[in-house]
């Protein structure tokens, strides 16, 4: 007979009991238990001392029970037999389980049955070591997850084919939401497992549903979810068409207030003109056909056409009747426009008898198609009349810039700047008045 003297756990992680292999010590040896493990005595079947972590030594004052019942003398070394068995105290997570076979009326689609199963991890803990030695290992030498889960198999399959149908009526989950209330049908179906294997000194600490295992082959689920399919596929399309709505929409706003924008920025624009140079004695279609006239733009019945379209031509005289003289005789030759005639009154001669006469300042508007001796400007002509024209615009618009200069730095007041302004406008205007 084998004597042993040293006795520690040699199993792994993963099992809950593990029954050391000798049986025959002395009050000598030596008993090892880690922190995460307990350690109990058996003698014929009966649990006698239970050692928590630590070294332990087995004489008499440590095992109380087995001295008592095999009357083991005090001192020295006494061989005797009984049984050690190391339990792992631990929790041991991710303990998988799964079933099938569960008869589901599903209350959505006219209480059609589906066999449907489910699957999952569970968590166990050792809550009481001698209840679990006595109840559930016996003779075994060793317990562990596959051994565990199969004692327990039967209480877990009841609940789980009880509790969850009756769970899914009460919510009215369709089959294809099922996934939804994983969560709180886990913990519910928890608490009703717990119960149960609890009197075999083994706690519950977590169970979760990770699957319902759905019955793809069944002709009514496929058809019902071929038909669910093309509903969503019919609701995102729609959710897509109003999105490019709605996308279409603010393009064009955008494009709308663009345009919006762009016609203030020219309005601002023009008005600054206005304001800056000048402009409000003179209209833009007249300040067109000057343009075209400094530019000797066209023909001589081209600019004749422009000059009709501004109401007779422009009512101004000094430096601007002078240039539009010189430019008209340049361009249209001096039997259409004469500006130089005196001593013409036109005051009182009336329209009618106007005739083919020449009037200072005033465009000619009878042709006369007879005359073939119109002389074209020469391009020497043409270039004086232009640079004269130039040279006008130019000065008074350097004239109304220093005016504006100097008002803004508060060397003119405004009844200062008007006079002056309304001076450059009359030296312009000439013999207007």
């Amino acid at each position: 007979m084998k004597i042993f003297d040293v006795i520690k756990y040699e199993g792994d992680n993963k099992t809950f009991v593990w029954k050391y292999p000798g049986e025959d010590f002395n009050t000598l040896s030596k008993l090892i238990v880690h922190e995460s493990q307990e350690a109990i005595l058996f003698y014929n079947g009966q649990a006698l001392d239970l050692f928590g972590p630590g070294e332990h030594t087995l004489h008499t004052k440590n095992i109380p029970l087995l001295n008592k019942i095999i009357n083991l003398p005090t001192g020295g070394e006494s061989p005797f037999h009984c049984e050690v068995y190391f339990i792992n105290i631990t929790e041991q997570m991710a303990i998988p389980w799964g079933m099938g076979g569960v008869n589901y009326l599903d209350p959505t689609v006219n209480n059609s049955v589906f066999v449907i199963g489910a699957s999952g991890e569970l968590t166990l803990k050792v809550s009481n070591s001698r209840k679990l030695l006595t109840k559930l290992v016996g003779t075994e030498n060793i317990l562990d997850q596959g051994t565990m889960m199969h004692y327990f198999k039967s209480p877990i399959t009841m609940h789980i084919k009880s509790l969850l149908p009756k769970l899914l009526q009460e919510k009215a989950v369709s089959i294809f939401e099922v996934e939804a209330y994983l969560p709180e049908f886990s913990e519910l179906l928890k608490d009703k497992i717990s119960k149960e294997i609890s009197d075999y000194g083994v706690t519950l600490v977590k169970f979760w549903i990770n699957t319902i295992n759905k019955p793809e082959n069944d002709p009514v689920y496929r058809t019902l979810l071929r038909q669910r399919a093309e509903r969503v596929t019919l609701v995102n399309q729609g959710e897509i068409d109003m999105q490019r709505a709605n996308y279409d929409t603010q393009v064009q706003l955008i494009n709308h207030s663009a345009v919006t924008q762009k016609e203030k920025m020219n309005i601002d624009v023009k008005k600054y003109e206005q304001e800056t140079l000048g402009y409000d004695w003179v209209t833009e279609e007249q300040l067109d056909v000057m343009k075209r006239l400094a530019d000797n733009e066209g023909s001589g019945s081209d600019i004749r056409n422009a000059l009709m379209g501004v109401g007779m031509g422009f009512g101004v005289g000094g430096t601007f009747g002078q240039v539009f003289n010189n430019m008209a005789v340049s361009s249209m030759g001096n039997g259409m426009m004469n500006m130089s005639t005196p001593n013409i009154p036109t005051n009182n001669i009336p329209a009618n008898q106007l005739g083919g006469m020449e009037v200072p300042g005033m465009v000619n508007l009878k042709t006369d198609s007879t005359k073939t001796d119109i002389k074209p400007a020469t391009s020497s002509e043409s270039y004086v009349a232009k640079e004269q024209v130039t040279d006008g615009l130019e000065e008074f618009k350097q004239k109304v810039e220093k005016l504006k200069m100097m008002k803004e730095a508060g060397l003119l007041s405004d009844e200062e700047f008007m006079n002056e302004k309304n001076m450059l406008m009359n030296s312009l205007r000439g013999g207007l008045s």
